[in-house]
């Protein structure tokens, strides 16, 4: 078999699929924007756009022609691989940024997978969650804009998957018996627990701590619940004066936007939080490896999240065996219900009690000896990614034999 991947990123979702389906010998290509990387097994090509966005492009019209010029970049890649007799099987695409809207102009006969995370809407989970008052006008169609290359990608795809329901369920009705809730899935063998390990990075030494805080995101922003965790943070280390936290994650924004003056909401939250901040630990991205022992030595980890693209970060941690406190969200609850106790959730939007969750998960820690077993055994059970790429492999090869 010979099969595709299409994302801006590597690996991305997609990397350990194609490991996987590469050491079950099927001929692996990926297709990136990032340059410099390799991964054992996977053919990787690079491609970039022609040009950049025009600056006179209609707001409404950004993300589509960005777009378009991304599968415009990668169609011209597949023409190329195509003149060297290279033909997959099947292309699995992430959708929105483009780089699959043109795969079936070059390979009619390929099959076309489309990985769908998000569908923009006015009236949105996240959306709601974060304002007070309804967006304006604008807003409104700029979002409804912005699913044009997602709409595409929707009417040309053989098949879809998002990774979890709440995520499927954003897109409307007539496209969801073609979306798949399948989740990327959780490498269990690699996040699992290490009982009484303590935590010594190369620049940071906490072996003398025995209640530690963790939180973990890309960036540090209010989608990923940052200024509230900080909040509560304040309350947290002054009842408790052997605590310590550690934080994972650039000082930037991710998702949403970004404050107006420039600052960004670390500098804000320092500025307005009363912290000690000799207990408070910056990291910025670790490696793999230095995560999973952050993770590893976690009393409790927090995961605050408004309702959003689930992050792996807290499926990890559960992997891990962390006690875990995390946001009574859609997506959270979604994970939370599939086995009880496996974490406990706290309303995001108010200080207290999440300051509460955290104490009370450090107590239960105590208790525990620091082990989430419920949480452990519904990963295995729900997101081991062993079973996940084996169902996908399946799913993928009976897709390609349908013809």
């Amino acid at each position: 078999m010979r099969i595709l991947f299409l994302h801006n990123n590597f690996p991305a979702q997609f990397g350990g699929l194609g490991q996987c389906l590469a050491r079950e010998g099927w001929d692996v290509r990926f297709v990136t924007q990032r340059e410099g990387v390799s991964i054992p097994g996977i053919n990787v090509v690079t491609y970039k756009p022609h040009r950049d966005v025009e600056a006179k492009t209609h707001p409404y019209s950004v993300n589509f022609e960005r777009a378009v010029l991304n599968g415009q970049a990668v169609a011209r890649i597949a023409g190329e691989l195509k003149a060297k007799g290279f033909s997959p099987d099947v292309v699995v695409a992430h959708s929105g940024w483009g780089p699959g809207l043109f795969v079936k102009d070059i390979w009619p006969q390929t099959k076309l997978v489309g990985y769908f995370e998000w569908f923009y809407r006015a009236d949105a989970p996240d959306v709601e969650f974060l304002d007070d008052e309804s967006r304006s006008m604008d807003n409104q169609l700029r979002a409804r804009a912005r699913n044009a290359a997602i709409l595409m990608d929707l009417a040309h795809s053989d098949l879809g998957i998002c990774p979890t329901e709440f995520q499927k369920e954003q897109f409307p009705d007539i496209f969801h018996s073609k979306l798949h809730v399948i989740h990327d899935g959780i490498d269990t063998e690699y996040y699992c627990p290490r009982p009484g390990s303590r935590l010594k990075l190369p620049d940071l030494d906490l072996t003398h701590v025995d209640e530690l805080i963790t939180y973990v995101a890309r960036g540090m922003e209010p989608y990923r619940g940052f200024p509230e965790f900080m909040r509560a943070l304040e309350i947290v280390l002054k009842e408790r004066p052997n605590a310590h936290a550690v934080i994972v994650g650039e000082d930037r924004v991710a998702y949403g936007k970004k404050l107006r003056d420039g600052e960004s909401y670390k500098q804000k939250a320092l500025a307005e939080c009363d912290l000690d901040l000799d207990r408070v630990h910056f990291t910025g991205l670790l490696p793999r490896s230095q995560y999973l022992q952050v993770l590893q030595t976690s009393s409790v980890h927090v995961y605050l999240t408004i309702p959003f693209v689930l992050s792996w970060s807290v499926l990890e941690a559960l992997s891990t065996g962390c006690n875990v406190v995390a946001s009574n969200v859609a997506p959270v609850q979604e994970i939370n219900q599939k086995v009880s106790g496996a974490m406990a959730l706290v309303d995001p939007k108010d200080t207290a009690a999440i300051a509460n969750g955290i104490s009370e998960a450090l107590e239960k820690n105590a208790e525990t000896s620091g082990f989430n077993s419920a949480g452990r055994k519904m990963i295995e059970r729900e997101f081991s990614a062993a079973s996940i790429y084996d169902k996908k492999m399946r799913i993928l090869e009976a897709l390609i034999i349908s013809g």
